[in-house]
């Protein structure tokens, strides 16, 4: 079982993590702890792995690269100097070696002239982003998610949601901790004129959920692994106080982002409490007859999200502590659907962002939504007991099939169209969501690709895919998925690990519309993890029949791969599973499953 711990020290070869120290004990007399809340994260100092580029006065740069002690002292021997002459800045741009939630502590000694120093911090998920300057449009920008004409280059990096960009008054002889946001990549630029500062460290402190990766993938091909790695670590970060859709951007709690999360949670880290919590506080946060996010979409989302999570938790107590507000929202879309199927739940329309110039194409997938999300509530219905609100269900769907629409060559809507049965999947494959490959995919509804595809039996294609599409992202530097990305965008692009050459594309900078100009774009957003369930589901072959995964089916698909194995988590323990393709060409298939659990094939 590989926890968080052990997936960090392997990727940046750091010492083991020592676990958080209790609380003093003036905080837990009578009388303070109702003041005390118990922090659920954990922190990690984490030491750069590479100096990018330095500017001006900058020396010994390669000593920021040793593990400190995190203590301050007053001898200058063995640190980084920066020394400003004349007006110049002395600059320095620092690589963690993946992405991070967190911050960053400098530490500093002796400086000269003797006074505080000024010190500009930019962080990045791109050295691109971390050499950027703000743009002077910012809230525009954040408040105008409709507008894809925006300019990008007017509108670059961002402080909304999380300050990433920053001028600090620093001490000597000490240090100091700033920021709380996602980054890979710090610049720090020394502003005084005319003075020295000898900085000790500068380390990156992670924040993070303490969690054992109970699930686990390995095949034949390392790109895959990489892949289902990368959006289990993904997910993982947007697992802050609660389900977050980006650390960056947004850092907040969006219920139609989720699906793709909690099924990535499923697979990796099983029935992890803060799933359960966040839609606690999204219930919360958006009452009825409020629409979750004020999209209507995004309360079809929480029904199925709803279903999943029992299959895999079997947590009856979450699920009838939920029902009022389920119940609710079924009686509410039942009096927005008429008999002749025409619906009136909002005007506003949304699958993700690519899709959201094709209007018909967005209707029809919406429908197909609605039709999914009802097929869902009625089974939560019967498992709470409720054969009323069930029938009610079904008879929404049988008002909603009176009504059909074409998906108008939208590979999002052909594959909600698949997967809610409105479409012969075979159909919205060959029509739509294969032609092409991976043209026409984006992070989030690429998910639901990859689903239509399993449906049609075109397997071998979607791993295809996965290693283009998401592969494309790794092969440009990522370590973590994007919240929108285009093969397209590739051609002419270098990498988000250094600046662009002359006559090369910025990756990060010069792409994205709507909510995601520039910078502003997220590299770390947790809709993209998708291909980390769909492998588990379907490679592995593990299908949830029953709920609490009391019932398992074992049922995989390797294409073109010559083995593989992992593991699935279940409330009883996890599942192990390995299979071996044969010199025939059979699979050989091994599962050890814990007590309480049934293998069927």
């Amino acid at each position: 079982m590989k926890s968080i711990s052990a997936m960090i020290t392997l990727a940046l070869g750091m010492a083991s993590l020592n676990a958080m120290a209790g609380l003093p004990r003036v905080f837990t007399a009578e009388g303070d702890t109702a003041r005390v809340k118990a922090d659920a994260l954990s922190r990690a100092y984490i030491t750069p792995s590479r100096v990018v580029l330095t500017e001006g006065g900058v020396t010994d740069s390669e000593l920021l690269l040793i593990p400190g002690s995190g203590q301050t002292d007053i001898f200058n021997s063995g640190m980084c100097q920066l020394s400003t002459v004349n007006d110049s800045v002395a600059s320095i741009v620092l690589d963690f070696g993946r992405e991070l939630h967190g911050s960053l502590r400098l530490l500093i000694s002796a400086v000269s002239p003797l006074k505080t120093p000024h010190m500009r911090l930019r962080f990045g998920e791109s050295v691109a982003e971390a050499c950027s300057e703000l743009t002077t449009a910012e809230v525009s920008v954040a408040e105008d998610f409709n507008n894809s004409e925006v300019d990008l280059k007017a509108n670059t990096a961002t402080n909304d949601h999380a300050i990433r960009d920053m001028v600090l008054t620093m001490p000597f002889y000490g240090q100091i901790e700033t920021g709380n946001t996602g980054y890979r990549f710090v610049r720090i630029d020394l502003l005084d004129p005319g003075m020295t500062v000898n900085l000790k460290e500068a380390t990156a402190i992670l924040r993070y959920r303490d969690l054992p990766y109970k699930g686990s993938f390995k095949s034949s091909d390392p790109r895959l692994n990489r892949i289902w790695d990368t959006g289990a670590y993904t997910v993982h970060l947007n697992m802050q106080e609660y389900l977050w859709d980006g650390i960056k951007r947004d850092r907040l709690i969006w219920l139609g982002d989720m699906h793709p999360e909690t099924s990535t949670i499923a697979a990796v880290f099983g029935c992890d409490p803060s799933v359960e919590a966040t839609l606690d506080l999204a219930c919360e946060q958006w009452p009825l007859p409020q629409w979750f996010n004020g999209m209507s979409a995004y309360s079809l989302w929480y029904l199925i999200i709803h279903h999943d999570w029992f299959m895999q938790s079997g947590n009856k107590e979450f699920l009838n502590r939920h029902a009022p507000y389920i119940t609710a929202l079924i009686d509410q879309i039942d009096t927005l659907v008429d008999q002749d199927g025409t619906e009136r739940l909002s005007e506003d329309r949304f699958l993700d962002w690519p899709s959201s110039p094709n209007k018909e194409g967005v209707e029809a997938g919406y429908r197909a939504l609605m039709t999914w999300a009802m097929t869902d509530a009625e089974q939560l219905c019967n498992y709470i007991g409720d054969k009323d609100r069930a029938a009610k269900c079904r008879d929404i769907r049988r008002r909603l099939d009176r009504k059909k629409l074409p998906h108008n060559d939208l590979k999002q809507a052909a594959s909600l169209m698949a997967i809610a049965g409105v479409m012969d999947p075979e159909k919205a494959a060959a029509e739509c969501v294969a032609v092409g490959g991976p043209k026409g995919f984006s992070t989030f509804g690429g998910y639901y690709m990859l689903e239509a595809l399993a449906l049609a039996g075109r397997y071998d294609e979607a791993l295809d895919i996965i290693r283009t599409y998401w592969g494309g992202m790794l092969d440009l530097g990522a370590t973590t998925f994007w919240e929108d990305f285009d093969l397209d965008w590739a051609k002419n692009a270098g990498p988000i690990d250094r600046l662009p050459a002359e006559g090369e594309t910025d990756i990060h900078g010069d792409f994205g519309a709507y909510c995601y100009p520039g910078f502003r774009h997220s590299l770390c957003h947790g809709w993209a993890s998708g291909p980390t369930a769909w492998m588990s589901r379907h490679v592995l072959g593990v299908e949830v029949l029953d709920p609490g995964c009391t019932t398992v089916r074992i049922n995989p698909h390797l294409g073109d791969l010559e083995w593989v194995e992992g593991t699935y988590p279940t409330p009883a323990g996890e599942i192990k599973i390995s299979h071996r393709r044969l010199a025939d060409g059979s699979i050989d298939t091994k599962v050890d499953a814990p007590a309480g659990v049934k293998i069927v094939k």
